[in-house]
């Protein structure tokens, strides 16, 4: 088969939708730089840590429930076009996140974030398998996962130079910005995707009235948001922002709830232009999935690890997601059109999933305790950084190695299998991990620990692109955006439940060493009891990457040939 270069506009859409996918990463981390900030513009004390948990678990929620749908818009429409419409969901909520001095809101804002930043993963790796051949996909994937892990290197350092000139609310300022300016550059690399558009919705009269009323809506909401001083301390325009009795809320306002039925008439109608697809995608399925899957985010994200595995609705959203989960069996079953093809979850693409599991439980657990270990054997010099300061540092050597794995490991699938890529990376993982469960202190002070937090990094990164590869090359053609979705959904539900399991377990011999204490006020034997602690999560995250690499030769150990699969045309 004759191999055809892939167009230049295909690398350049790539660039762009790649960017995105390392901004809504960024945009991740970032908030735990800023949380105290951001509780302190909605009126929460630091006393209210827990109140605040809705935040971060809002973002999770939105970024992993709608990912099944979005995956499979990817497939339904044109891959430019979902591109773009994330962007315009993850500008719209990092604009209310920005304009917010509420908690509801404001969390509102953060779960409109999570909707548009999740949807740019599936829809970027699909946009690779439409526009890269088999043999040739390793690379760009592995470049897609690199600048989202790069993301999460940039995230917090560039959060904060922005505190150090400007207030929280900028930096989500300047998300909304960099959205606008990247919708526009992938609009310009029009007509790459190769894949056919979905009708019109109404032609252009239809077009230009929903435009119209997204434009009144954005405004009027954005205004009584805004709620700027001029305005509401005016005699005479100032009665639409008068609160209805004695409420106080920004929205309960004439302004605020023209704003919210604007918002509403104008979702109903983007809904109705886009129902063609919609319901090829399964609506109902998709509302069943999502809901399950956001069940068991809330439950284990907005746990108390010091008290509780889950959070304090666990008990009713358990059940709740099995039942959900049940629900969409029954529709997947009947459903012509589910939205999870049947065919996906098949061959190496189900085995790829419980590999991306592994892999987001053993990397949740570096990010996480990684910084924990560093401030607990941190000595604080004079004119030294701080315990948080120096974590922080400290887990850069890790973040930074993530990505160069993540593009090492495309090439290497050049000539070598995905599963021997992705077993070797997470038998690196697992070694570095061994490593990092003896450390106490001291050990972060040796020149060796630059060596084994890279070396971790450097072996997750490495089945990034295999996972990916794996999942995309079994499943049907016409659902890669469905698999991608996948393998994203898995890697994010091991990040959640995985440090929830793990720090419970830690917490529980933590609990136990200090109870047994002859002199509970020791600090000493305390900063023991918490480095013990730290290391059971890693010989957990250990267990996690070892079964990983067990499970990858079920991915493939050499590389598969495609000599005998039908010619396809990629790129224009």
């Amino acid at each position: 088969m004759t191999r055809r270069p892939v167009p230049a506009r295909a690398r350049t859409l790539l660039t762009f939708a790649s960017i995105a996918v390392s901004l809504a990463a960024a945009d991740t981390y970032v908030v735990v730089l800023a949380l105290t900030d951001m509780m302190q513009g909605v009126g929460l004390g630091i006393e209210n840590l827990q109140r605040a948990a809705p935040i971060i678990s809002g973002f999770l929620l939105g970024y992993i429930a709608v990912l099944p749908l979005i995956g499979r818009l990817a497939d339904l429409l044109d891959r430019q076009r979902v591109l773009l419409g994330c962007l315009a969901i993850f500008v719209a909520g990092s604009a209310v996140t920005a304009l917010a001095v509420e908690l509801k809101v404001l969390v509102a804002g953060r779960v409109i974030q999570g909707v548009g930043g999740g949807g740019l993963v599936p829809a970027t790796l699909a946009i690779v398998a439409a526009l890269w051949p088999p043999e040739r996909r390793g690379l760009p994937l592995g470049v897609v996962g690199g600048v989202q892990e790069l993301g999460s290197v940039l995230g917090p350092v560039l959060g904060a130079l922005v505190l150090m000139v400007a207030d929280w609310r900028m930096i989500f300022w300047l998300n909304a910005i960099a959205g606008v300016v990247l919708a526009l550059l992938v609009a310009s690399a029009a007509g790459v995707s190769g894949v056919a558009r979905a009708p019109g919705g109404g032609g252009w009269r239809a077009s230009g009235i929903r435009t119209v009323v997204v434009a009144l809506a954005a405004a009027t909401l954005g205004l009584a948001l805004w709620a700027p001083d001029r305005l509401t301390t005016s005699v005479s325009l100032g009665t639409p922002f008068v609160p209805f009795g004695t409420m106080t809320s920004r929205l309960a306002t004439p302004i605020g709830v023209l704003g919210l039925g604007l918002t509403l008439l104008a979702v109903t109608l983007m809904v109705l232009a886009s129902w063609p697809a919609l319901r090829r995608a399964d609506p109902l399925g998709a509302a069943l999935l999502g809901g399950s899957l956001g069940a068991v985010v809330l439950t284990f994200a907005a746990s108390d690890p010091e008290k509780e595995v889950v959070g304090p609705l666990g008990l009713a959203l358990l059940p709740l997601a099995g039942l959900l989960a049940l629900g969409y069996a029954v529709v997947h079953r009947r459903s012509p059109n589910p939205v999870i093809p049947r065919g996906v979850v098949r061959g190496r693409t189900g085995w790829a999933l419980v590999v991306s599991l592994c892999v987001g439980v053993a990397l949740v657990a570096v990010v996480v305790d990684v910084p924990l270990l560093a401030r607990l054997v941190h000595v604080q010099t004079s004119g030294g950084p701080s315990p948080a300061t120096a974590g922080a540092l400290i887990l850069v050597r890790f973040l930074l190695a993530v990505p160069v794995g993540a593009v090492v490991g495309g090439w290497l699938l050049r000539r070598f299998g995905d599963g021997l890529v992705a077993g070797v990376g997470l038998l690196l993982a697992a070694t570095g991990l061994v490593v990092l469960s003896t450390y106490g202190r001291g050990s972060f002070t040796a020149l060796s620990s630059y060596a084994v937090l890279a070396l971790a990094g450097f072996g997750l990164g490495l089945a990034l692109a295999p996972i990916n590869n794996a999942a995309l090359a079994d499943s049907p053609q016409d659902a890669h955006g469905s698999a991608s979705a996948l393998v994203v959904v898995s890697r994010m539900i091991g990040m959640v439940v995985g440090i929830a399991l793990l720090t419970a377990i830690g917490l529980r011999h933590y609990y136990t060493v200090v109870a047994a204490l002859p002199d509970p006020s020791d600090k000493r034997a305390l900063v023991d009891a918490g480095i013990a602690q730290v290391h059971y999560v890693f010989r957990g995250a250990t267990v996690a990457a070892v079964l990983g690499a067990l499970t990858c030769p079920l991915l493939g150990l050499s590389r598969r040939g495609t000599s005998g699969s039908p010619q396809r045309t990629y790129g224009l």
